[in-house]
C-alpha cells in the first residue's frame, strides 16, 4: 500500500484559503498530479487544504471524499490556565492582556531541549504539555481514525508493526496539513509526534511518499520514500514558500520569528 500526503499551498489562515502565491502552487501540483499516481483521494474540510485540492481533482477528473480526522491537528494549549509553560512558547499572542489559546507543537528549543520527556517516544504523553492541554486526547482519536481506516485496507495496528490481513497493492492519497501529518507519520514510525515537529517541516504542496514494506510475510511497516518533495515547484520555476519554516539565521528580520 502507498500513501501519499500532501500539503495545502501557500496559506491565508485568517480566511482559511489560499495566498495568490498558493493558488500558483497548487496549479503547479496539478500539471504533475497524474504522474504520481494518486489513486484514491481524501481531502481535509478546512478551505485551505480543499482549494489546493480543487486543482489536482479537476485535472484528474475525480472527486475526493471528505475526512473530518485529516483537519490540521487542532490540539491548544491555554497559557492563562499553564503559566509555567509560558517559556515553552516565548511568542505567544495577548489579547486585552490575556494570552490567545493557542496550538500545542510550535515549541522553543530552549524548552524541548532541557524538558526531553515530550521528545521521547515512550513518555511524550506524560509531559507537561501534554498535562497542560489535550493534546493526548486529540491524538488517541486521530490516530485510532487512521489506524480505523488502514484496518479497512487490510492493515491491522499490532504492537509497533500492522498485520496483514490482506494484501493491498492501492495507492491512496491525503490533501491535509503539516501538523496533521507529523501526527500520523510519528504513529506509524513509533516516534513522539513532538520530534517530528520541531525537527521535520513540509512545505506548502509538498508531496511525501509512505509505502508499506512487507520483509517478513504477514507483517507491514511503513516507510518513507520521499519527504516534502516540491520538484513541481522547482519544475515551474516558483519559490518555495517559508510557511511552516522559522528564520534560516536569527538576524534574517525578513524571515518569520
Amino acid at each position: 500500500m502507498r500513501i501519499l500526503f500532501i500539503r495545502h499551498g501557500d496559506p491565508d489562515y485568517v480566511n482559511d484559503t489560499l495566498t495568490e502565491k498558493g493558488h500558483r502552487e497548487a496549479a503547479l501540483l496539478a500539471e504533475h498530479i497524474q504522474s504520481l499516481h494518486p489513486g484514491t483521494c481524501y481531502v481535509s474540510p478546512l478551505g485551505r487544504a480543499q482549494k489546493t485540492a480543487e486543482y489536482s481533482l479537476k485535472r484528474l477528473g475525480r472527486a475526493a471524499q471528505t475526512l473530518e480526522w485529516l483537519r490540521e491537528f487542532p490540539a491548544r494549549i491555554d497559557l492563562e490556565q499553564a503559566a509555567e509553560l509560558r517559556e515553552a512558547y516565548p511568542g505567544a499572542e495577548k489579547q486585552d492582556g490575556s494570552y490567545v489559546p493557542r496550538i500545542v507543537w510550535d515549541v522553543a528549543p530552549s524548552y524541548w531541549s532541557v524538558h526531553s520527556d515530550c521528545m521521547d517516544s515512550a513518555r511524550w504523553k506524560e509531559s507537561e504539555i501534554c498535562a497542560n492541554s489535550d493534546t493526548v486526547k486529540i491524538y488517541d482519536r486521530v490516530v485510532e481514525e487512521f489506524d480505523s481506516f488502514l484496518a479497512g485496507k487490510g492493515y491491522v495496528r499490532d504492537g509497533l508493526c500492522y498485520r496483514v490481513e490482506k494484501e493491498n497493492a492501492e495507492t491512496v492519497t491525503f490533501f491535509c496539513h503539516f501538523g496533521i501529518t507529523c501526527a500520523l507519520l510519528a504513529h506509524l514510525w513509533n516516534f513522539s509526534p513532538f520530534s517530528l515537529w520541531q525537527d521535520l517541516a513540509l512545505a506548502p504542496t509538498s508531496v511525501t511518499e509512505i509505502v508499506t514494506e512487507e520483509r517478513q510475510q504477514g507483517i507491514a511497516v511503513f516507510r518513507g520514500l520521499k519527504l516534502g518533495d516540491v520538484s513541481h515547484l522547482n519544475m515551474g520555476g516558483e519559490p518555495v514558500s517559508f510557511a511552516a519554516r522559522f528564520c534560516e539565521v536569527y538576524s534574517n528580520m525578513d524571515q518569520r520569528h
